[in-house]
């Protein structure tokens, strides 16, 4: 390791240490009671969170508390990799074991949506959002995250999810904004505070659902059911969102960081 390389290191624990960085939770916490996305009764089904007690200080275990657990791998505050999606089901390094770990700490950028979401459910980020935003904030940076702050995350159960008779309504982006993403910033992956990096009603898009097909046909990520993204300024953030090593895992559940400017102690 270099001299400069030890000395950013050093310098970002004592900033971790004295409040110079502080670390914001951007997950929500996984119990059964939390969302999962809904497919036509015709698909197989993601399955909530469950757990099961082993032992509690009692005669199951006199001296350790445990429990099993089980969910599927989208559930919750979780990673999309790239085979999740027919699109990117023959990239090399594709599953969430075989990424390269430095994938998962990169910079990240927040575009808010949230007042226009407040008055559409189904509110679309297009490209000339995500342009208006650059003539604020400056180019997204390649290799980094870009977040949808919608305030989705501040709905609980019925009203998180908001199915009507024909499916889901809730924001997300168009095909245009993400391939612009994806080819002119390059960007690594796409977050979002709903149950998918899609709208609710992306079916009807073309492609269909282009958050997914677009970003993981290209090698991309998603996060999704991210939380407190109104903390985050709108640039200067560092992400930090490994998932679980799972063997061919196409996603996993998993505590999403960020590192952002703090103002000392």
């Amino acid at each position: 390791m270099s001299n400069d390389a030890n000395m950013v290191l050093n310098q970002l624990a004592g900033a971790l240490v004295g409040g110079d960085v502080n670390v914001v939770d951007l997950t929500h916490t996984l119990d059964p009671d939390f969302p999962v996305i809904v497919l036509p009764p015709e698909f197989g089904q993601c399955a909530r969170f469950r757990v099961e007690e082993v032992s509690r200080y009692d005669h199951r275990g006199p001296a350790w508390y445990w429990r099993n657990f089980s969910c599927g791998e989208h559930t919750g505050t979780h990673f999309d990799a790239p085979v999740h999606w027919v699109s990117g089901k023959d990239l090399p390094n594709a599953t969430v074991d075989a990424i390269p770990a430095g994938a998962f700490v990169r910079q990240a950028v927040v575009i808010d949506c949230s007042s226009e979401c407040a008055g559409n459910e189904d509110f679309l980020l297009t490209t000339d959002h995500i342009v208006a935003w650059e003539n604020e904030y400056g180019s997204i940076p390649a290799g980094g995250w870009v977040l949808m702050r919608t305030d989705w995350s501040k709905r609980k159960g019925a009203e998180y999810l908001n199915m009507r008779d024909d499916g889901a309504h809730s924001p997300g982006p168009t095909a245009e904004a993400v391939r612009f993403l994806v080819e002119q910033r390059d960007i690594i992956g796409f977050g979002t505070e709903t149950i998918g990096t899609d709208a609710g009603q992306a079916a009807h898009l073309s492609p269909p659902y282009p958050a997914h097909f677009l970003l993981h046909g290209a090698g991309k990520y998603g996060l999704q059911c991210l939380a407190n993204l109104d903390q985050l300024p709108a640039t200067g953030s560092v992400l930090i969102c490994p998932p679980l090593k799972i063997k061919h895992g196409s996603g996993s559940p998993l505590r999403v960081l960020a590192l952002v400017p703090g103002e000392g102690q």
